[in-house]
């Protein structure tokens, strides 16, 4: 049975995960890719936050504390009313986030990263100290999952393109699986491993 987790989500609640674990997510989301996360760290994790900066940390600091961070280039429409909504958002490939996203965890207190493909050693070591996991979204699937995106609450830094903007949204039953845990374990290092083994075993036989 798949565990729901709403946001803000509490250490404890993650700390309780284990690679494998189904998870429902309800709650509050951002959205954030390539741009989003070098923006975050030049402007608030490594440097010192702009004064022109200062209301987008504020909005930042708030929404991603016990949050979640969505690597997620959407497909976005504008309705009639002026709202947007998602189209599609299915996730995007997250090891491009490497080198930031452990900063990123332990800087504003997130609980949990969602994206597809895995990360590796930095961001696993990041879960581990601050208490975080990694969720893996059904990738291929970006309608349905845009299904789950039951609203578009704000959106920030469009300049930066649909694509890479902070998009803010309301997600409901948002289905994922924990392939890296608070505990040091990766499924992702796990099939890597064993891919490898296996393709010297063929080899050797070859």
């Amino acid at each position: 049975m798949a565990a729901k987790l709403t946001v803000p989500i509490s250490e404890q609640q993650i700390r309780a995960l284990k690679v494998g674990d189904q998870v429902l997510l309800n709650g509050v989301v951002f959205t954030a890719r390539d741009a989003g996360h070098k923006y975050m760290i030049e402007n608030f994790v490594k440097g010192t936050c702009p004064d022109s900066e200062r209301l987008m940390y504020d909005v930042l600091k708030e929404g991603l504390k016990g949050g979640v961070i969505y690597h997620c280039g959407p497909v976005v429409r504008k309705r009639d009313d002026g709202k947007y909504e998602f189209v599609a958002a299915g996730p995007t490939t997250s090891i491009r986030e490497e080198p930031y996203q452990a900063d990123v965890i332990g800087h504003f207190g997130v609980r949990a990263v969602i994206g597809k493909g895995g990360m590796r050693d930095k961001t696993l070591k990041g879960c581990q100290e601050h208490g975080a996991v990694y969720l893996h979204a059904i990738g291929g699937a970006a309608p349905l999952i845009a299904e789950c995106c039951k609203e578009v609450l704000d959106v920030y830094k469009l300049d930066f393109g649909v694509p890479e903007a902070f998009w803010k949204l309301h997600v409901e039953d948002f289905p994922c699986v924990v392939t890296m845990d608070s505990h040091g374990k990766s499924l992702h290092e796990k099939v890597r491993t064993d891919s490898e083994a296996k393709l010297q075993q063929l080899l050797a036989a070859g």
